[in-house]
This record gives C-alpha cells, sequence and structure tokens, in this order.
C-alpha cells in the first residue's frame, strides 16, 4: 500500500522520456525541469531509462545537469554522459550480425546498425534514416559495415517485403539462432512497412536498472519509476514505487502503486516529481 513515508525515503527517480517525461513536442517542461534540480538538492538522484540511443539523450540530461548514467536502447547500454565511462552494455554476437547482413543483402531489405551514438548504414540502405522510428537518432552513412560489426547493441532491418521481413525473423530466432531478443512489428508511421529489432537475450530496462541500483548501492524500496508503454513493464520491479500517468497503458496502471490522473502534456511526471519534493520538504512532519 502506497503511503508518504515511501516518498520520504526515496533515493532515486527513474522515468521514461517519450510519452512519459517529454510532451508530443519532445520537451521537458519548465516545471519538472525545476522539480529535478529541486530534488536533487534534497539528495534524490534522477536519470532516464529509454528505448532512445544514448546520443539522443544527452541534451536532455545537460538541461536537467544529470551526474548519474543514463540507461539507453531499452537497457542495451548504461553509461554516464559527462564522463563517458560505460557500466554496462549489451552487444549482439558478431556472427548474428553478419547473419542478419546475409539475410537483407539476400532479400534486398533495409538493415541499419545501432551503437551508442549513431545508427549507420550503407548506400544501399540510404532510405534507413526515413523509415525508421528512432526518436531524436543520429544517423551516418558508412561505406560498408565490415568495421561495426563487433559493437553492435541492436540490428534494425526494415522492408514493406513483410513475408520476407518473417522469414528472416523465423532465421533469427531459436533453433537458428540462440540468445537473442527478436521483435517484429508493424510501424506506426508508414504504412505498409514492416520492422525486425534484433537485440541480445535478456536486454531491457528493468535488467539495466537493477545493475544500475547495485552500482550506486540503492535499494528498489528506494526508488521510483515513471513508465507508460510495453517497453516500460520491465521497469516497474516488484519492490519500486511505480508510477503512471493518464494515457500510460491499461497494463502498466494495474501494475501502478501510484496513477497521476494527468498525461505527459500537462505535466503529469511533474505531478509525482511535486509530491516527492514536498514529502521530502516536510521530513516527516
Amino acid at each position: 500500500m502506497f503511503n508518504r513515508e515511501i516518498l520520504r525515503r526515496l533515493k532515486i527517480i527513474v522515468a521514461d522520456l517519450d510519452g512519459t517525461l517529454l510532451t508530443s513536442n519532445a520537451e521537458i517542461s519548465e516545471r519538472a525541469k525545476i522539480l529535478i534540480k529541486e530534488l536533487k538538492k534534497k539528495g534524490v538522484l534522477f536519470t532516464f531509462a529509454s528505448g532512445r540511443l544514448h546520443s539522443a539523450l544527452t541534451s536532455f540530461a545537460e538541461e536537467l545537469d544529470l551526474d548519474i548514467p543514463l540507461i539507453s536502447l531499452d537497457g542495451s547500454l548504461i553509461k554516464n554522459h559527462q564522463e563517458g565511462n560505460v557500466l554496462y552494455k549489451s552487444i549482439v554476437p558478431q556472427r548474428y550480425v553478419k547473419k542478419a547482413l546475409k539475410y537483407s543483402d539476400q532479400f534486398l531489405l533495409n538493415i541499419a546498425l545501432c551503437h551508442a551514438d549513431s545508427i549507420y548504414y550503407t548506400e544501399r540502405n540510404a532510405i534507413i534514416p526515413q523509415m525508421m522510428e528512432k526518436f531524436g537518432a543520429r544517423y551516418e552513412e558508412v561505406p560498408e559495415y565490415n568495421a561495426l560489426t563487433k559493437n553492435t547493441l541492436e540490428i534494425t532491418i526494415a522492408s514493406d517485403y513483410k513475408d520476407n521481413i518473417k522469414y528472416v525473423r523465423d532465421k533469427m530466432c531459436f533453433p537458428y539462432t540462440v540468445g537473442l531478443n527478436v521483435s517484429y512489428f508493424k510501424s506506426h508511421s508508414y504504412q505498409g512497412i514492416y520492422y525486425l529489432e534484433i537485440r541480445k537475450k535478456g536486454t531491457n530496462k528493468g535488467k539495466a536498472l537493477k545493475t544500475l541500483l547495485g552500482k550506486l548501492g540503492i535499494r528498489q524500496s528506494e526508488t521510483a519509476v515513471i513508465g507508460d508503454w510495453y517497453n516500460d513493464i520491465s521497469l516497474f520491479l516488484p519492490q519500486s514505487l511505480k508510477v503512471t500517468l493518464s494515457n500510460s497503458l491499461p497494463e502498466l496502471k494495474r501494475m501502478a502503486d501510484v496513477e497521476i490522473p494527468k498525461d505527459n502534456n500537462n505535466d503529469g511526471a511533474a505531478e509525482f516529481l511535486e509530491m516527492v519534493l514536498k514529502a521530502k520538504s516536510n521530513n516527516g512532519k
């Protein structure tokens, strides 16, 4: 059962970005910025757990003067944006990167390799920046992929050839490959486009958060998490304080300890941040 004492003992707040902390215009509200900085003075840390690339998080981290590692690419990387130190990274085995490249060439599919700071594509895949739905990502064209197969955090394949995409999906799954997570889905923005996202198995926001908390010496019970979408389900650790907004998925709301009746465009996250700041300021009174 949620009570104010839980707010007073919080040491860290971890928030998703898109649909949660950010508005639809990809901005953090001034109110949220002020509250995050005030909470820092009270000893409450703040960071992101996002599906974005690390390079797409750094400008927001600088706005908030965050000084602890950021979780990016749905848990594939934990990295401090100020010092550049990598706490954890989940790399797709090189043999599977090469296998995905072979199938993409064979079936004329568009493929990109996602690293911490950029999404790489070749001239043959020049349509990738227009097809992919990676918010705030930096794209870089390269002559070929050979030098990039060792440090790939995610493989993304996109095409309007649905049957070919599904064939490659099957070939990148057990029993043909082991140790991968393969997600197949239809584009939300581009009609008739289908995607595969391939990562190392076990990669998710929740696992990354456990790693970060261990590094910081913070308990789950001293942690608040805020999210809105399917990739935030793993972020809702059992002993954490789980927070949703009015635009969050019903599945997340059922898991939540606190449901804020405002959405991301109406300072929903800031409402929770203010609750925590008031609890810390009252100091138990």
